[in-house]
């Protein structure tokens, strides 16, 4: 059944318009909360909801609280929190499902809604689309009406921080190091300056006073420039750059090197290997991965398995192959040993023990070549099959063989927006606009918008 809903990360819109109209975000606490009380044979559904800073936050809290109420569950506020901490929560203390207000790295004037299973981990598909039909029903009257604290449970941020502190690596010490944070005035903005002075850490904490529109704003891993020169202006070791849930998390070097998520994936993977921990000597990425990446690994032993763009692929790509490393070039990581989804403080923590270990991280990334890359988004009125446009299909094949193993195309539709994404990548920076150019030529002739 396809779904109209739900995305590849939860319902996304404006809030105050469907499909984050009241109605419809009632409709989804009624339909979790009957849909749990149903599937755990009518014991209790303690169901755990978190927000990121969006001044639309608290609001479609309330309402998601009095949907759940009003299907038979009971909310529990974990106040701000990052989308991996209420992750973490779920799985680790019994709730029956969790509920996350963000939109992660878009602007505050969007949000969204994702549901985490108790497993920590995002629904499947198939539970996904039941609620979308109870949803799309149609309202009906309310049974009750239920409030709940926003300020959330201080106690359930702690024993997170915990959490996160227990997976410093063996050996590792990063009492003293020098760390500038980036919170992109997001969930992690209290979070983050609490656990690394916690762990002993020197830190300068930017961007973490929330106003409720400043989320992600010039700032966080999607304008990480002023981050990179205040690592250097401070002489800092480190340089640790969040989005808006926390999900994800960029480096920078004490040189002002910006170290992304397949920087990331390197240095972990060799580490790991290292100390006999990386499973099957494989890690899994995404298509968008660089090929600069694949190949450091391979000189390392190591294996890179690409999947399609997503970390929910991802994830059940390292469940089906048994890996417990992979992610994101956007700086979504998933150390599947430690937590059951992408956080960007738990990868800041793996990341600052392997330098404390290892040695700066100029020179854990030193040997990694980033080859030319470049992406084109072309606006489409419809999604017919790639390979169904002889034109874009004929010239794709000319490409795939003018670069042969010295680069790589990747051709694919937006899971969310009517747009044909064209990404190319090769040594030589004229092969990438030439294909890419051409590439993007042949859709807009055949079915741009």
């Amino acid at each position: 059944m396809a779904k109209h809903l739900f995305g590849t990360d939860g319902i996304r819109g404006i809030p105050g318009t469907y499909p984050l109209d009241d109605a419809t975000l009632e409709g989804v606490g009624r339909a979790l909360g009957e849909y749990l009380v149903t599937s755990r044979a009518n014991q209790p559904a303690r169901v755990l909801i978190g927000r990121d800073t969006r001044e639309s936050g608290p609001h479609i809290a309330e309402l998601i609280a009095s949907g759940l109420a009003d299907g038979g569950a009971e909310p529990v506020s974990a106040g701000i929190l990052t989308t991996p901490g209420v992750a973490w929560l779920v799985n680790r203390e019994g709730f029956a499902a969790g509920v996350v207000i963000s939109a992660s790295h878009n602007p505050y004037h969007d949000n969204g809604v994702k549901l985490i299973s108790s497993a920590g981990m995002k629904f499947p598909d198939a539970v996904e689309a039941q609620l979308e039909s109870v949803i799309l029903a149609g309202n009906r009257a309310k049974r009750s009406k239920r409030t709940i604290d926003l300020h959330g449970n201080q106690a359930l941020h702690q024993d997170y921080l915990a959490g996160l502190r227990s997976s410093v690596l063996a050996g590792a010490n990063i009492a003293g190091m020098k760390i500038v944070l980036d919170c992109a005035n997001g969930a992690a903005s209290d979070l983050a300056p609490q656990l690394f002075r916690s762990l002993g850490s020197e830190v300068i904490a930017t961007n973490n006073h929330p106003d409720g529109r400043n989320i992600n704003a010039d700032c966080g891993s999607l304008h990480p420039e002023s981050l990179q020169q205040r690592v250097v202006t401070e002489r800092a070791a480190l340089g640790i750059a969040f989005d808006g849930d926390a999900d994800r998390s960029l480096f920078v070097s004490e040189s002002g090197k910006l170290v992304d998520g397949d920087g990331v994936l390197l240095v972990a993977g060799r580490y790991l290997k290292s100390t006999g921990k990386l499973k099957g000597n494989t890690i899994v990425g995404t298509t968008m991965a660089n090929l600069g990446l694949e190949r450091a690994l391979d000189r390392s032993g190591l294996k890179l398995v690409r999947t399609a763009v997503g970390d929910r692929y991802v994830l059940e790509e390292m469940q089906r192959i048994g890996a417990n490393l992979g992610g994101e070039q956007s700086g979504h990581i998933l150390f599947l040993d430690d937590a059951t989804t992408g956080d960007g403080m738990l990868t800041a923590v793996k990341i600052a023990s392997i330098i404390s270990i290892a040695g700066p991280l100029d020179s854990l990334v030193s040997d990694l070549k980033i080859f030319p890359q470049k992406i084109v988004n072309v606006r489409v009125k419809k999604k017919p099959a790639l390979e169904s446009l002889p034109e874009v299909a004929s010239l794709l094949q000319k490409a795939e063989r003018a670069l042969g193993k010295a680069g790589r195309v990747v051709l694919r539709y937006s899971g969310t927006e009517p747009l044909a994404r064209v990404m190319v990548e090769a040594e030589r920076e004229d092969d990438v606009r030439q294909w890419t150019d051409a590439l993007a030529s042949a859709l807009r002739s055949t079915i741009g918008a």
